[in-house]
């Protein structure tokens, strides 16, 4: 975790203002939830690997003999936890507030979180998740809407030219079934197959083999894994999506799949499609049903977010089946590509006055900036007047004027800081 200081604070939020913007321009609505959750729910077996990375609060007023009585059996010391993800907390709360709720609800959470990650370059255990999610929405629009309103919003932060992962957990379920794998290996088989990018297409094969994975179904993978595949002229569609995958791919998946990419393109004024079939998408989540889908741009090889269907688990907080899909961005990796500076309009200004100047004066200048939509500081000269503006400078300033006794703000001369 860690501190934040104001220049990065006013960048990181110049960021955020964008997001929202666009976030609340495609029709999706801010909500907030409290940063804890019951332990019970934070631990149902539906956070994946992030549930080890729960921080869970103890309860209160245990004495000496209870928690002696508890060594056994740590859990039972705990009935809440620090949310690891935003996606556990909306789909309580929907089940607490269905009724007060439209029909098709478009959330937006923007919040942080926390996961007892090992402290390392780029891992926080304190971080930031921007998320929309639609629920009511068994149609592909939904997933439509979330890549559409994702896309605009780093075009905003001028991250242009991103693209869009795209599989489905259906096709890969068909895919492991076609190979051979059993319904009770094929989870085991995804984690190995979701380290395809780090271990490479050998390196997945080996870890399949050391599991001990059906030997027919490893072998029968690795020869669709490793053999050619027809090229298809065609960039996003059913030919290119039937060409990435074995021979006989349902056409209910396969046609979602297109059906995704002609609105996405319709969307986006005809533009090339900015979508990407991977069959090898797999993501981590374990409550994931169908689509699934991580954000790339070309500045980096990392993901910057990602999601996908969720329709079985806010059933399991309501007791009926509520479609469900989201998409997050990752805040944390975006925030360090952006040029924030060129997304703030309102001008920053630095007033720098004589210590003599009446506090009269100072307040005057000041708030008729403030009234023309400026953000201004005030600070008394000092002997090194160049430190003083590169700091105002690092902290987002961009103009300064020297203000000294009887002058008004009318008269003071706006210079750019370097």
């Amino acid at each position: 975790m860690r501190d934040i200081l104001p220049a990065e604070k006013s960048r990181r939020e110049r960021v955020l203002s964008v997001i929202r913007d666009r976030y609340s321009a495609h029709g999706f609505d801010e909500i907030e939830t409290p940063v804890m959750e019951e332990y019970a729910r934070l631990h149902a077996g539906i956070g994946g690997d992030n549930e080890k990375l729960a921080f869970n609060v103890m309860k209160r007023g245990l004495d000496a003999e209870a928690i002696r009585a508890a060594a056994d059996d740590p859990a039972s010391l705990t009935d809440l936890g620090l949310r690891y993800d935003l996606t556990v907390p909306l789909a309580r709360f929907y089940a607490t507030h269905r009724a007060e709720l439209p029909t098709v609800f478009r959330a937006i959470q923007i919040a942080p979180v926390w996961r007892a990650e090992r402290p390392q370059k780029g891992r926080y255990r304190q971080f930031m998740q921007c998320d929309i999610d639609i629920i009511g929405d068994a149609s592909s629009r939904a997933e439509a809407e979330l890549i559409v309103a994702s896309l605009d919003a780093l075009d905003a932060l001028q991250l242009t030219g991103a693209s869009v992962r795209i599989n489905d957990r259906r096709a890969l379920d068909w895919m492991l079934e076609a190979f051979g794998f059993s319904e009770a290996e094929r989870p085991g088989v995804l984690i190995t197959i979701d380290k395809l990018d780090k271990v490479g297409a050998q390196g997945v094969i080996a870890e399949l083999r050391s599991r001990d994975a059906t030997v027919s179904a490893v072998d029968a993978f690795e020869l669709f894994l490793t053999g050619e595949h027809p090229s298809v002229a065609e960039i996003f569609g059913g030919e290119q999506i039937r060409g990435m995958l074995p021979d006989g791919a349902p056409d209910e998946i396969v046609e979602h799949l297109v059906s995704l990419g002609t609105a996405v393109a319709a969307a986006r004024d005809g533009a090339a499609v900015p979508l990407v079939f991977d069959p090898f998408l797999v993501r981590g989540m374990g409550y994931y049903t169908g689509t699934i889908f991580e954000l790339a741009h070309p500045s980096v090889s990392y993901s910057l977010g990602g999601g996908g269907r969720y329709d079985g688990m806010i059933g399991r907080f309501l007791g009926q089946e509520v479609p469900a899909v989201g998409f997050s961005i990752g805040f944390e990796r975006i925030v360090d590509l952006v040029d924030a500076q060129d997304l703030s309009e309102a001008a920053a200004v630095v007033i720098v006055h004589d210590r003599d100047v009446p506090m009269v004066e100072l307040l005057a200048a000041k708030s008729a900036f403030v009234a023309e939509g400026a953000r201004v500081r005030l600070e008394q000269r000092t002997k090194n007047v160049k430190g003083l503006l590169e700091r105002a400078a690092s902290d987002g300033y961009r103009q300064f004027a020297m203000l000294q006794a009887g002058q008004s703000a009318e008269s003071l001369e706006l210079k750019p800081l370097a």
